[in-house]
């Protein structure tokens, strides 16, 4: 998955009644578009940044710490549509036509990562594309000329539509260009998909992804950002895995080699531990499992050494600024014994995890002869991890 990303930023923000435009309003120690470049600025999968500027906008490098981010910044148009255009141009050469591309807007500073997740992971496959979109839930009133209610709107099937929105360079390109050709301009780039015939699809969002457009909504977005960060001190993740014995003179155990009387059926190398782990940590960050990331049915994983699964995701969280504060770990199996393998199993963990060996536990368990693991038929083991920062 890669990924490019066009931020319309040109607007002058009239209803927001502030010297500044609202994208460089204070906010929680940083500017409204920091907050909104900050998912993506920080996302390996994320090719490119291009920022639709207002014409003589002084107010961007104000910032050193923007002005030397890898974004870069075009000229904007007269209106959202017409500033996404010209960040699409900006793109020419370096996006391919199957390319995806997310707009999102500078006024949106509170995106979530888990939505951001569902966006890329619900469209990663599909044709066209879609949106983040907010089911409704309050009843809705039509109004008349003079302010009175003209009549209640049956809200049944109706989503507010924000951002970003994901959709194949190429298509967004002859979209946009079609509606201005003929004289019309879209509120959002699903609506020029629309006017193609096509059918976006719809991704719930969090409804604190809300965009600023008045001053009363700073202070909104300053206490979700807040509750966020102090959400994000720590996040616990629990894990598990089971696999069957099968022929073989061993398992994997943390990445152990132990030897045994059978070994597992798996399509990888069947670490019952670091599959838990694996789990465990995506489960923390809200990533998903194990089997979105390294498919079963993917045949460059027949046999792999699950430490890399383990690196991988490691990685992964690095990009989102976590760390690993601890692991807890049970092996649950007749046998093998993992009792003087424990302290080795436990440093290879702590490798893996970048921690201390102090900060990984490792116990065993039996089921007491009930069950497949009691017959000595497979072998399971659970994890429980904790995270930091994000």
């Amino acid at each position: 998955m890669r990924y490019w990303l066009v931020m319309p930023a040109a607007g002058s923000g009239r209803r927001f009644g502030e010297p500044l435009p609202k994208q460089y309003a204070s906010l929680a120690g940083r500017t409204v578009i920091d907050w909104a470049l900050r998912p993506f600025l920080s996302d390996a999968r994320c090719a490119g940044v291009v920022v639709a500027l207002a014409p003589g906008d002084a107010h961007w490098s104000a910032s050193a710490e923007r002005a030397a981010s890898r974004a870069q910044t075009v000229e904007g148009g007269a209106d959202r549509a017409h500033s996404v255009r010209r960040g699409l141009e900006a793109l020419r050469g370096r996006a391919a036509p199957q390319d995806w591309v997310l707009t999102h807007d500078a006024a949106r500073p509170c995106l979530a990562q888990v939505d951001l997740e569902r966006l890329l992971t619900r469209l990663a496959d599909h044709p066209l594309g879609g949106v983040l979109a907010v089911p409704g839930s309050d009843t809705l009133k039509r109004a008349a000329a003079d302010g009175s209610i003209a009549a209640t709107v049956d809200r049944a099937g109706l989503w507010r539509a924000v951002t970003p929105q994901m959709f194949r360079y190429a298509h967004l390109t002859e979209a946009l260009d079609a509606a201005f050709a003929a004289g019309r301009t879209p509120t959002d780039e699903a609506q020029a998909l629309e006017w193609l015939g096509e059918q976006p699809l719809l991704v719930a969002s969090s409804p604190a992804n809300l965009k600023i457009t008045t001053t009363e909504d700073l202070s909104l977005a300053a206490a979700i950002l807040t509750m966020r960060s102090r959400q994000a001190l720590m996040r616990i993740g629990s894990g598990m895995d089971v696999h069957p014995f099968g022929p073989g003179d061993h398992v994997m155990l943390g990445g152990v080699r132990v030897a045994h009387t059978h070994g597992v059926i798996a399509h990888s190398d069947g670490d019952v531990i670091l599959h838990a782990l694996c789990d465990a940590l995506l489960g923390a960050a809200g990533l998903g499992d194990i089997g979105q990331i390294f498919r079963d049915d993917d045949p460059k994983w027949r046999g792999a050494d699950s430490r890399g699964f383990v690196r991988g995701i490691m990685q992964m969280l690095k990009e989102r600024g976590y760390r690993v504060v601890n692991a807890d770990v049970t092996v649950i199996a007749e046998s093998p014994r993992v009792g003087k393998h424990r302290e080795a199993i436990r440093t290879a963990i702590a490798g893996l995890l970048e921690i201390d060996a102090d900060a990984v536990n490792v116990k065993a368990t039996t089921t007491e002869h009930l069950g497949f693991i009691g017959r000595g038929e497979g072998l399971a083991a659970q994890a429980v991890v904790l995270l930091t920062g994000g």
